[in-house]
């Protein structure tokens, strides 16, 4: 314990963090916030919205600036200079076999997928809800300063959440073209009674964590202002971190100053972006093919739900194809499954509720189109998807707490799709 003590004491990130007038934390990429703030979250440079079919505003930029956009995608900021010089890691993420794509056919949806199980009580995180991720914003209304009472013996209860983004670009039938760029965060959130514990005990426990699987992320940019690691660990499968409380505890009291409503305070722990294997890293394989002439145009989507791709296979919720189709359309002949035409945006848009192992044909399928014109041929259009999915993470990374004074009241894990394109 005292080796433990003397190492934490030299941590060069001892000074309170700088706080604005709003309470959050200054020179960090994204501050702490209430419930109240997290409709407003803007977690990376990425911009996620759902496909609305009557959304007015819906283009499609060209091929190559589709490319590069996923090419290009980067954590934000740009590296930092933290107290933790050890956070950028070599990719150690290994290769399974190269699997061809499989034959179309037509899939149905399971039943709905169960969410995760509610946190163990109102005294550390309320639901489910209580967690947002980058698309998914907190439902409802703050209740009042959470409830937290216990003696000296008790252990404070913290709640974490991962959340994963997957863009991939996809060109044809051939994997050896997909590019693939996976970006992740991991939140710490406290419920709101924690900041008059602290004030009641102000050397509290230190509070220490393992992030498991760390060998899976390429680089990871920890909160400068909170977090420190031992810089003599290997890299090995786990790293671990520890909170400066001082600092944690300053900003906590000022954010509940500032936000007097708030049942619980998230707090941006890591950003991490994943080791990739190419097209094996998705977990929807995607492959589209055009056939167009002046009079007709045919339209084939073909999708593979790839298990492989996920620690834990979960279903894909809410599944969304949009594909717009110029040419003069002036009337759709066929369209399996049913699919929604939208005649002024010219695109075609299909919804599947859900995809996964127990879907049809293990979640294999085909989306088909065809198109009668007037002013053709049409100039085959990028094909955008959107996803999301609860209950596992595409890193496999996972968070442990180390030492005592502290427990887990809830553990979330989720991806999205970001910008997730096929071409012909």
């Amino acid at each position: 314990m005292s080796a433990l003590v003397n190492r934490r004491v030299i941590s060069p990130v001892q000074n309170s963090p700088e706080v604005d007038d709003e309470g959050y934390i200054k020179h960090f990429y994204s501050s702490s916030e209430s419930e109240e703030e997290e409709d407003h979250r803007r977690k990376f440079k990425i911009k996620i919205k759902p496909l609305a079919e009557d959304s007015a505003h819906c283009t499609v930029p060209s091929v190559d600036e589709l490319k590069a956009s996923i090419g290009n995608i980067a954590l934000s900021p740009s590296p930092l200079v933290s107290c933790c010089s050890c956070c950028v890691v070599p990719m150690m993420l290994t290769a399974s076999s190269a699997r061809p794509f499989s034959p179309p056919v037509n899939s149905s949806s399971p039943p709905p997928f169960a969410p995760l199980a509610r946190a163990e009580s109102t005294s550390s995180i309320s639901s489910t809800n209580s967690l947002s991720a980058a698309t998914t914003p907190t439902v409802g209304c703050s209740r009042g300063p959470s409830p937290l009472t216990m003696g000296a013996q008790d252990t404070l209860p913290v709640a974490a959440a991962f959340t994963e983004t997957v863009n991939a670009y996809f060109k044809g039938a051939d994997p050896s073209k997909c590019v693939v760029k996976i970006t992740g965060e991991m939140v710490l959130s406290f419920p709101a009674g924690i900041t008059r514990h602290f004030a009641n005990n102000p050397s509290p426990a230190i509070l220490t964590f393992s992030i498991t699987n760390y060998n899976r992320l390429e680089h990871v940019l920890p909160n400068p202002q909170l977090l420190c690691c031992d810089t003599t660990q290997p890299n090995a499968s786990s790293k671990e971190f520890w909170v400066n409380m001082p600092n944690l505890m300053t900003h906590l009291k000022k954010v509940a100053e500032q936000k007097p409503q708030a049942t619980y305070y998230n707090v941006d722990m890591l950003k991490y972006q994943v080791s990739t294997n190419g097209i094996q890293s998705t977990p929807l394989n995607l492959a589209v093919s055009w056939r167009c002439d002046s009079a007709s145009t045919d339209l084939r989507i073909d999708y593979k739900y790839n298990s492989e791709a996920m620690t834990t296979p979960v279903a894909l919720n809410n599944v969304q194809f949009l594909v717009p189709v110029d040419g003069g359309v002036t009337k759709v002949q066929a369209m399996l499954p049913p699919a929604a035409w939208n005649a002024e945006q010219q695109r075609i848009l299909w919804k599947i509720p859900d995809i996964s192992q127990k879907s049809d044909n293990g979640g294999v399928g085909s989306l088909l189109g065809r198109f009668q014109l007037t002013e053709g041929p049409s100039k085959p259009s990028p094909l955008a998807v959107q996803f999301t999915s609860e209950g596992s993470t595409l890193s496999g990374c996972d968070i442990e707490l180390v030492g005592a004074g502290y427990r887990f009241s809830l553990v979330k894990r989720r991806f999205t799709a970001g910008k997730y394109l096929a071409e012909n």
